[in-house]
């Protein structure tokens, strides 16, 4: 790639990532408090919270592969990414209410306020561990990215990619991600929705030609198959509910309005970002028919119809969007550690600014950890839907009976999680990790469980008296 790159496409790559670094210097000097750090001072307003919701959750996997699936499927290509937009609309409708309620900074502290310190510590390293792996995915992505660009050995380009991630995340907290995000937002924006798309039909010879031409089916919404929509639904649809990269930023809003609206229009914008990849997709296989690897659709595409400065400009595109969900989430997993295992088992209070200190060296730690596994493996897809269906599997039935179902007692939600989680895993292990039984055994093993002890299980009148004292607690703090 680095033969066709010209030295204007390098300096303006460079001097995006330069910008990226300075943001992060600036957000530091804003940090004042743990709020500031974790939720940058939840006081976004709809400016920021849109762009930085939709950057967390549109990454390199949402750009690559909604490209190579428009490359094979047609317009079918758009359900991957599609689902993620619908879940992030269910969050947004469904959830957002209760959420702005309430003064927590994870998932598993709902749980501890609800179900008690088991749940939140169970909980939370079955969320440590998926946004640790979402974070490896999203810092091999950039690897290869870099190897590709500068013909760099694909370990050090995993280790300075995921450097420049770490830097800005840990000098400036949330800030950083948020002002970042918002920038990497609008560089996708336009480096992908209004630059390539027009012009990738444009170079198919305008959008009647571009139909006359496609391969029979293409524009057939179901093509890609009823079996891997409903596995999308399975994996995205749930997991961004529930995820803390997204419950993260959806407490930066200033108030209810913001983030049930705001979330709403994120979830929006994700389903055209989706459509939109799969006609760049499409509009690839009529202008690169040959492509042995749909994976190589967007970067082959790009070099062979973009002028000099407008490749620079997407290639930095491509890096916002993958750099958007590294950040997101290196934060969520570094939140979740300092927050349910450490601050719980101090015996003194720790200050906001100590607090701050803990997150900020957990960042570089967490960071570190995903840049060694991404050196180490270079392919964790297989980790990745493990993730993903121990997080659906066996963590969104208790969150949502933390928000919506009072009748069921601590001690139901703990056995529900951990057989849930068992039930995932021991079928992982006899179906295989590409199988989607896991997340539905899961979820069938914890309803079942929540319905036997709902009825058979008396809840203890005094355990409710102080779930409910730690509910209202949460609220007024």
């Amino acid at each position: 790639m680095s033969d066709i790159l010209t030295d204007f496409d390098f300096v303006i790559i460079f001097a995006y990532f330069a910008v990226l670094i300075g943001v992060g210097v600036f957000s530091s000097r804003r940090i004042k408090s743990k709020s500031d750090f974790l939720v940058a001072g939840k006081r976004l307003g709809y400016g920021l919270y849109v762009p930085a919701m939709s950057a967390v959750v549109l990454g390199g996997a949402s750009t690559f592969g909604s490209t190579a699936l428009g490359y094979q499927y047609g317009i079918s290509g758009m359900w991957l990414v599609g689902m993620i937009g619908l879940g992030i609309l269910g969050m947004g409708i469904f959830f957002s209410k209760k959420l702005s309620d309430l003064n927590v900074f994870s998932v598993s502290e709902l749980l501890a306020t609800r179900f008690g310190k088991s749940s939140r510590l169970y909980s939370a390293l079955i969320m440590a561990v998926y946004d640790m792996m979402v974070a490896v995915v999203a810092i091999i992505a950039m690897g290869e990215m870099f190897s590709s660009m500068f013909h760099w050995n694909k370990v050090i380009s995993i280790i300075i990619g995921g450097a420049i991630v770490i830097f800005y995340t840990m000098l400036g907290g949330m800030w950083a991600v948020t002002l970042t995000d918002v920038i990497q937002f609008w560089v996708m924006t336009i480096g992908l929705l209004l630059i390539l798309l027009p012009l990738s039909i444009f170079h198919a010879g305008g959008i009647e030609s571009a139909v006359h031409h496609l391969k029979p089916g293409a524009l057939d919404v179901t093509r890609i198959g009823g079996k891997a929509v409903f596995s999308y639904f399975l994996l995205y649809f749930f997991g961004m509910m529930i995820g803390q990269d997204v419950w993260q930023r959806a407490f930066t809003s200033k108030n209810k309005s913001v983030m049930r609206n705001g979330t709403v229009m994120a979830g929006l914008y994700c389903i055209i970002y989706g459509i939109a990849g799969a006609v760049i997709g499409m509009m690839a296989s009529l202008l690169l028919p040959h492509l042995h690897d749909p994976q190589k659709a967007l970067p082959d595409l790009i070099l062979n119809i973009l002028p000099t400065g407008l490749i620079g400009l997407v290639i930095a595109a491509i890096a916002s969007a993958i750099m958007s969900t590294a950040s997101g989430t290196i934060m969520a997993s570094s939140t979740i550690i300092v927050n349910d295992f450490i601050l719980p088992f101090r015996k003194s209070k720790t200050g906001d600014l100590k607090e701050v200190k803990l997150v900020r060296l957990m960042n570089l730690i967490v960071g570190a950890v995903a840049i060694l596994i991404a050196a180490a493996l270079q392919n964790v897809v297989d980790a990745l839907n493990v993730a993903y269906a121990l997080l659906t599997g066996s963590i969104l039935l208790p969150v949502i009976a933390a928000l919506f179902w009072k009748s069921v007692s601590k001690k139901v939600i703990m056995a529900s999680m951990v057989i849930s989680s068992l039930i995932v895993v021991l079928d992982l292990i006899i179906e295989g990790i590409s199988s989607l039984n896991p997340i539905i055994y899961g979820l069938i093993s914890g309803i079942i469980v929540m319905i036997i002890g709902v009825l058979f299980v008396k809840k203890d009148v005094k355990e409710d008296a102080i779930q409910e004292a730690n509910v209202q607690d949460k609220k007024i703090m």
